[in-house]
């Protein structure tokens, strides 16, 4: 008898394998966690294998739970496509989608594209921006939904992924441990700068800034040419630069950081969905879905 793979156990597995933990994959979808547990292994018995190597120190995918993924991804979209074919349902209207400058070099665009041919009756209206900026414009109603890091752990949004912020720099670079560390940095609000002032003063560690901008692509092009150093997201390190070594000239350990999801206020009990809060729903979905390819590097 042919397998069959439930969409609601499908959805659990990605959550899982996006955020390698039962217990924010329980968070995230508001379930137990023992729910979560039994999902995923229902899905590995209709599969005849198993999806994740556990252990004490955490979780990951087996081979069989890396090919699952893109299985998973293809059959609940297939399946979204169906419902709103027979239901008669077309999103349509204007989505303000706000998304920090952390995603400009991955491959986000894919599933941006993906989205609009999915719904081509939505206006996308996208603002790429340092993720402070994107909460104040969440908080004023100039966004519906964003993508960003949040301050702190256990902060407002849905969980996309975690991952540990790290030093990185040009291949070449050699610090000083007896002078100031050189910063490449966004400029305030950047949750990324605050974090790594924040820790460098706390350890003494003297710095300055030798580079400031608003762009990504200005940063990297400055780390690549040596000017300093720079705090990013180890799972997306651009092309050209490399991870420093933890304890290199002094530089002390960053900690973690989640990039989560945020949507726009929602509309009082008594009142329906407005189009831009279904729209927004529908990109979240998709968001998630593919959260594993957004800190994959590219080829």
């Amino acid at each position: 008898m042919a397998a069959v793979f439930e969409p609601v156990q499908l959805r659990t597995f990605l959550a899982v394998a996006q955020t390698l933990s039962f217990t924010q994959a329980a968070k995230r979808l508001d379930l137990r966690q023992s729910t979560v547990s039994q999902h995923v292994r229902r899905l590995e018995e209709a599969a005849g294998c198993r999806l994740f190597h556990r252990d004490t120190h955490g979780v990951d995918l087996t081979e069989d739970g890396e090919a699952m993924l893109g299985f998973a991804r293809t059959i609940l979209a297939a399946n979204e496509r169906a419902a709103g074919f027979f239901t008669g349902t077309r999103l349509r209207g204007r989505l303000r989608f706000g998304v920090s400058e952390d995603f400009v070099l991955t491959r986000l665009p894919e599933i941006l594209a993906a989205f609009r041919h999915e719904h081509p009756e939505v206006d996308l209206e996208l603002t790429v921006e340092l993720s402070g900026i994107l909460h104040r414009m969440l908080d004023a109603g100039q966004l519906d939904l964003c993508l960003a890091k949040r301050p702190g752990p256990g902060g407002p949004g849905q969980l996309v992924f975690q991952d540990t912020l790290v030093w990185i720099g040009s291949e070449r670079l050699r610090l000083d441990p007896h002078r100031p560390v050189p910063l490449i940095a966004f400029p305030p609000p950047g949750i990324t700068r605050a974090r790594a002032l924040e820790v460098l003063e706390r350890h003494g560690r003297a710095w300055r800034v030798a580079c400031t901008s608003a762009s990504l692509s200005g940063l990297v092009a400055a780390a690549r040419a040596g000017l300093g150093v720079m705090a990013h997201a180890q799972s997306l390190v651009p092309a050209g630069l490399v991870r420093l070594p933890p304890r290199t000239a002094g530089l002390p350990e960053l900690g973690g950081v989640d990039f989560v999801l945020l949507h726009g206020r929602a509309p009082r009990s008594d009142h329906p969905r407005t189009t831009a809060q279904e729209a927004a729903a529908a990109l979240s979905q998709a968001l998630l879905a593919a959260g594993d390819t957004l800190h994959r590097p590219l080829p």
